[in-house]
C-alpha cells in the first residue's frame, strides 16, 4: 500500500488542535483509515493510506479531513476563484499521444520549507497513483513571476502548448545549468532518462512555451527558470495527459491544497483550436442515496437530521427528497477533490466514518442458517485432492498475463490473426485492462496452460520429472453474459520429462475423470500448441471440453525447454 509522510506538528497546526498528542492524532488518523506504519528519519508519521483517497497524499488534505471528523469544519467547501488573466493556447501540433492540458494560477502562497515539502510531496504522488507515472497525467508548477506571457484575446498573457522535434530549442532543465534540447534531456539527464519511453517513440514531443522560449517539457522535466522555491508567492500549475478528467481532478486536489497554504485560486482558460474551457474544474457532483439503504449498511436507526449532520461532518452536503414511492432519500453534493465516490456505497461509508465504526455495536445476522461451503469450491476440492494423488505438483498462478505469452508464445492466433479458429481451445477474445500498470499484465488469461509452461520455462534448472498442475480462472469476451465476460474454471496439466508422451497425459486424464464417475473420449484433433498426430479433444460424457496432446517443438524451443512435455487442460464443470 501507499504511504505518504506527515508532520505531526504541521498537522496539529493545520487542524488548530495543538492539545492533541502524537498518540491522539494516531487513533484520530486510523478512524479516517490512515494507519500509523511508524516514523522516519525527520520523525515525521509514515501512514498508509487508501489508494482511492487522493485528496489526502499532503498534510493539507490530512488536516482537512480532520477539521471536518472534529466537526471544525462542515459541508462542502469551494474555494473562491478569479477571473482568468491567463490563457493555455493549444495549437495543432501538440502530439495526438498527449492532447490535453488544463491548469490553474494560485497567488499569495505561503511556502515555507515544510509547505514546498509538502506540495513536492504531493506532486509525485500524484504522478504515482492517479497519473500512472506521469503516463496518465503529469503535473508542472512553475513561478508564474518567471513567466513572460504574450497577448491573447481578452487575457492579458498567454502560454503555448505544442509540439517539437527531438532536436528542437534549447532550454536548462531543473538540477542542471547547461542548455539542452528535448533528445538531450532523455539521454543525458537523469529524469530524463526515467521519463523517456513517455516520449521517445512520439514524432513531436510536448512543449510549453511563453514570450522567452520553452520553460516546460512535459512529462519530463519543467525549466530552471520557472523553478518553485520558499521565496515564489505566485504559482502556475499546468497538467498535460491522455484524458481530460484525469489531469482536471488532480489539477483540483493541488489547487485545494495551495489554498489552505493561503493561495488565491485563479481561473485559466483553456484555448483547443475548435473549444474554450475555463479551469481548474472545480464543480460539483451529487449522486442519490435512499435513506433505508443507510440504515441497512450501518445497521443502525437515524433520523434525516441525522444523516444530513453526518453528511456535513463528511465534507458533504446532503438535502431530503421522496420520490413518487415516498421512499426517503437524499441528494449529497460530492466536493470537486473527491475522486474515488462511484457509487453510493462510497458515501455510505463516509457517512460511517463520521458517526464512528467504534461506535457500532456489533450483532449477530438476522438469519437462520450457518454457512458452508459453495458446492464449486467443493468440487475444486476434490479435482485437487485427485491430482495431487495422480503425483502433480499443485500450482497457484497469476489470472492475468500478457498477449505475447497467452498466444504468441503458445503458437496459437488471436481473433484478429486472419484464419483464427474460435473451436481451438485457448483461443477467444481477451478481456484486456484498458491501462495496465505493467506490460507484463494486460489481460486475463484464456487458458491455464501457457502459466503452466511459463513455470516449466522458470525452472529449467531443477531436475525432472516435473509433472504441475493448476485450478486456475480464465476469461474471454462473451456479450451474451451480464457482465459482457464469460468466466470460468479450467484443469490444466503438464508432464516434463524425457519420456514424458501422449499416452502418460491421457492415463493421468483417464483415472481422473473416472473418479469422478465420468466418461472419457479422445477423438484426434488439431490444435497449433500441439504435435499433429499427437493431440486430441478431452470429450467428457459426450461434450468436447478441452485438449491434450504433446506440445510442438516450436513452443518446447521458445520456452528454452530441452524434455518433452506432454499436457491438458479442460473445463472444470465438465465433473460435475
Amino acid at each position: 500500500m501507499p504511504t505518504v509522510e506527515i508532520d505531526p506538528d504541521e498537522l496539529r497546526e493545520l487542524t488548530s488542535a495543538d492539545e492533541k498528542s502524537d498518540d491522539d492524532l494516531i487513533e484520530d488518523l486510523f478512524g479516517l483509515g490512515l494507519e500509523f506504519e511508524g516514523r522516519t528519519e525527520d520523525d515525521e508519521f509514515e501512514l498508509e493510506f487508501a489508494p482511492d483517497r487522493l485528496d489526502r497524499l499532503s498534510v493539507e488534505g490530512v488536516a482537512r479531513s480532520l477539521r471536518y471528523q472534529y466537526g471544525d469544519d462542515r459541508g462542502v467547501y469551494v474555494p473562491n476563484t478569479n477571473s482568468p488573466e491567463w490563457t493555455i493556447t493549444v495549437d495543432d501540433a501538440v502530439p495526438d499521444e498527449r492532447p490535453y492540458v488544463t491548469g490553474a494560477v494560485v497567488r499569495g502562497v505561503n511556502l515555507d520549507e515544510d509547505a514546498l515539502d509538502s506540495l513536492i510531496q504531493l506532486q509525485e504522488k500524484l504522478h504515482a497513483t492517479m497519473g500512472r507515472k506521469r503516463a496518465k497525467g503529469a503535473i508542472g508548477i512553475h513561478d508564474l513571476t518567471m513567466l513572460k506571457g504574450s497577448s491573447a484575446g481578452d487575457a492579458d498573457s498567454s502560454v503555448r502548448y505544442t509540439g517539437i522535434a527531438s532536436d528542437g530549442d534549447r532550454f536548462v532543465p531543473l538540477d542542471s545549468d547547461q542548455e539542452m534540447t528535448p533528445a538531450d534531456v532523455l539521454s543525458e539527464h537523469p529524469t530524463g532518462e526515467t521519463y523517456a519511453d513517455l516520449v521517445r517513440d512520439t514524432e513531436r514531443y510536448p512543449a510549453i512555451y511563453d514570450e522567452l522560449g520553452l520553460f516546460s517539457f512535459p512529462p519530463v522535466i519543467n525549466g530552471r527558470r520557472t523553478e518553485v522555491s520558499t521565496d515564489s508567492r505566485d504559482l502556475f500549475v499546468e497538467l498535460t495527459g491522455t484524458d481530460q478528467w484525469t489531469i482536471d481532478k488532480m489539477c483540483a486536489i493541488i489547487c485545494y491544497a495551495l489554498s489552505a497554504r493561503g493561495g488565491t485560486i485563479e481561473e485559466v482558460t483553456v484555448a483547443y483550436p475548435e473549444r474554450e474551457l475555463v479551469r481548474p474544474d472545480l464543480s460539483l457532483e451529487t449522486k442519490t442515496v435512499a435513506h433505508d439503504r443507510i440504515e441497512t449498511i450501518l445497521g443502525i436507526d437515524l433520523d434525516p437530521e441525522e444523516v444530513i449532520d453526518l453528511a456535513e461532518r463528511a465534507g458533504l452536503e446532503a438535502e431530503t427528497e421522496e420520490n413518487e414511492a415516498d421512499d426517503l432519500t437524499y441528494e449529497m453534493t460530492i466536493p470537486p477533490y473527491r475522486v474515488d465516490v462511484l457509487h453510493p456505497m462510497d458515501l455510505i461509508d463516509d457517512l460511517g466514518r463520521a458517526y464512528g465504526f467504534n461506535e457500532l455495536e456489533p450483532r449477530y445476522p438476522d438469519v437462520g442458517t450457518v454457512g458452508g461451503r459453495h458446492e464449486r469450491s467443493r468440487l475444486e476440492d476434490a479435482t485437487r485432492r485427485s491430482l495431487v494423488g495422480l503425483g502433480f505438483e499443485d500450482l497457484l498462478n497469476f489470472h492475468m498475463i500478457n498477449e505475447a505469452e497467452n498466444f504468441d508464445r503458445l503458437s496459437i492466433p488471436t481473433l484478429d490473426d486472419d484464419g483464427a479458429d474460435e473451436a481451438v481451445y485457448g483461443v477467444g477474445e481477451p478481456a484486456t485492462i484498458k491501462e495496465p500498470y505493467s506490460e507484463d499484465y494486460t489481460m486475463l488469461r484464456t487458458w491455464v496452460l501457457p502459466s503452466l509452461v511459463m513455470v516449466l520455462e522458470r525452472n529449467t534448472h531443477r531436475s525432472y520429472p516435473q509433472d504441475l498442475a493448476e485450478i486456475g480462472f480464465a476469461a474471454e469476451i462473451d456479450e451474451s453474459e451480464n457482465t459482457g465476460v464469460a468466466e470460468r474454471r479450467s484443469v490444466g496439466a503438464v508432464l516434463a520429462r524425457h519420456d514424458a508422451a501422449y499416452e502418460d497425459a491421457k492415463g493421468r486424464l483417464q483415472t481422473l475423470v473416472r473418479d469422478f464417475g465420468g466418461d472419457l473420449e479422445t477423438p484426434p484433433t488439431e490444435h497449433p500448441s500441439f504435435i499433429d498426430g499427437r493431440t486430441a479433444a478431452v470429450v467428457i460424457d459426450g461434450e468436447e471440453v478441452g485438449v491434450i496432446g504433446e506440445l510442438h517443438p516450436k513452443v518446447l524451443v521458445e520456452h528454452d525447454l530441452e524434455v518433452p512435455v506432454a499436457a491438458f487442460e479442460f473445463d472444470l464443470e465438465a465433473l460435475n
